[in-house]
């Protein structure tokens, strides 16, 4: 709770700058703040839960919600560096689009540590709010007023089918304490209701998660969002609703139901399978990257399938994959800039003009795919594994075919980088740009190289 305490005054103070005219101290005291807010998550982890039970009816400071909340501050920490230079054209709402990502934040934190399934719904909602507003936050533009209703509807469809899902197992467990719906959950009678709502709220997350088929709205959506926007979604935002959905499951013990896992492997083949071959159909770059993350949300719902010693795994592959979609979207920003051309020409002869920055595109991209030394393949690795133990061979085999599947579209990148000419004049790139990308990409590389710094910190 103190952790969201901190973030959550941290975004007050992002709104109070621009009333005292503060917009050039806004970046540096906010990263300052999220440094102070890391080193209280990770003093916090280090305390014993059972000596501090003063918020636990609501929040759970456990090893589970101390990783990912940490995941969750160095992700925003990125995000907020980049938003100096990518919101200049907007100087009178930049502490607003600031304290947005501030509150995204909190939204993010309180679903990975709720003991309380109130406080689980106020999260997920904490955090939608605040991507709806940053997808229609260029209001002038068509594209992004579009992204903004289709992501604002089909998110309040989601909502209330997840709020729906929760009233039904109230109902049938007569509390939101998630600590006593796990006790209970193990009893041979349960109401009927029980299982529809746990179904109602995995449906619902199917949707935040974008897996197929609930995926329908990420192309769309993270095409018309501005680009930082859409590496929000992409990163974030996606990686905090996989682990929201993999602590729910495993406090409502739904992982034992075999009926359920066999939904759990249609929908990550239908995730991996229409997302890699739609991707490779797409030309716009943001495009592509949303069909990417449709798969990889695919891959990481392997670790549904044996929640018992899968946390650890799903940690490793959701840190691998943000920070090689930061550093993607890192370069892809500095690029095209807020809108424009986004198409694979764009990036044509990037390797002659700007050789660092296609260099990170290309280790990012190598990463998603699969390819050693970077983290992407060790986590791809260490979930088939885990995924054979548990029974799924041809899983893994539709996995394995689909990472292949998968290099075709990232090469059509890389080619345009290095084959081609480029059809613009060299463009100064953003100091800032250059260091988030080079910062996210070596992290990347340095779990991939010690994948033990991340996998053993859940033991």
């Amino acid at each position: 709770m103190q952790t969201l305490i901190a973030i959550t005054a941290l975004g007050v103070f992002c709104l109070i700058a621009e009333i005292f005219n503060l917009r050039k101290l806004l970046v540096p005291v906010t990263v300052v703040g999220l440094l102070a807010v890391l080193g209280l998550t990770l003093q916090l982890w280090s305390i014993d839960p059972a000596l501090d039970t003063r918020y636990t009816s609501m929040i759970a400071v456990d090893g589970f919600a101390s990783a990912f909340s940490t995941l969750f501050v160095l992700l925003t920490l990125f995000l907020v560096l980049m938003s100096d230079t990518f919101y200049q054209e907007h100087p009178t709402k930049f502490s607003d689009f600031v304290a947005i990502k501030i509150f995204l934040l909190a939204g993010a934190v309180a679903m990975v540590s709720f003991t309380n399934l109130s406080m689980f719904f106020l999260g997920i909602e904490v955090l939608s709010i605040s991507l709806y507003v940053l997808a229609a936050s260029k209001r002038l533009d068509i594209k992004s007023n579009e992204a903004g209703m289709k992501y604002f509807l089909m998110g309040s469809f989601a909502s209330g089918i997840i709020l729906f899902g929760i009233c039904l197992i109230y109902g049938a467990m007569m509390s939101f304490d998630v600590t006593f719906i796990k006790e209970m959950s193990r009893s041979a009678e349960l109401p009927i209701w029980f299982p529809i709502g746990i179904i109602l709220v995995v449906i619902g997350m199917f949707f935040k998660i974008a897996a197929a088929p609930f995926h329908f709205w990420a192309p769309d959506v993270y095409e018309g969002s501005p680009a930082l926007t859409t590496a929000t979604m992409s990163t974030l935002a996606k990686v905090t609703a996989m682990a929201t959905l993999f602590k729910l499951l495993s406090v409502m013990n739904a992982d034992i139901d075999s009926k359920f896992q066999m939904v759990i492997v249609v929908v990550s083949i239908l995730s991996m399978s229409i997302g890699n071959l739609m991707a490779l159909r797409q030309d716009n770059v943001k495009r592509m990257l949303a069909f990417s993350g449709i798969s990889h949300a695919g891959f990481m719902l392997m670790a549904l399938l044996s929640i018992s010693n899968a946390g650890s795994m799903l940690l490793y592959y959701a840190a691998a994959y943000a920070l090689a979609g930061i550093a993607a979207f890192a370069v892809i920003v500095s690029v095209t800039g807020d809108g424009g051309n986004e198409t694979t020409a764009r990036f044509n002869g990037l390797g002659k003009t700007h050789p660092l920055l296609a260099a990170i595109l290309t280790a990012s991209l190598l990463s998603m795919a699969g390819i050693p030394i970077f983290s992407g393949f060790f986590a791809k690795f260490m979930l088939f594994s885990q995924t054979i133990q548990s029974g799924y061979l041809f899983l893994v085999i539709v996995g394995v075919i689909n990472s292949i599947i998968s290099v075709g579209y990232y090469f059509k990148l890389i080619l345009a980088m290095y084959t081609k000419e480029a059809g613009e004049e060299k463009q100064a790139v953003p100091l800032v740009y250059t260091i988030v990308a080079v910062l996210s990409i070596a992290l990347n590389i340095i779990i991939g190289l010690y994948p033990a710094l991340v996998t053993d910190l859940l033991g």
